[in-house]
């Protein structure tokens, strides 16, 4: 696990057209996936944001992370 929970100072541009109360919101939710052992990458924060501010669609977000779970799926089975 990384030692800092930093998502938003790694990726400041995801975070640029949130206001307060959905910044928290995002940085809440990946607290609580980071405390139970996730690893912060680009991909996950910038779906989340991508949905928080109105870019994509729920639909478009469960597809988006359903495909990276199964790449990185594909990815640690070899």
């Amino acid at each position: 696990m990384d030692e800092k929970f930093d998502i938003e100072e790694r990726w400041p541009e995801l975070f640029a057209d949130l206001d307060d109360a959905d910044r928290h919101a995002v940085r809440q939710a990946f607290a609580s996936a980071w405390h139970e052992g996730w690893v912060p990458n680009r991909e996950d924060v910038e779906n989340l944001t991508d949905e928080t501010r109105g870019a994509i669609d729920e639909a478009e977000y469960r597809r988006r992370s359903h495909a990276a779970v199964r790449r990185r799926a594909a990815n640690t089975d070899r």
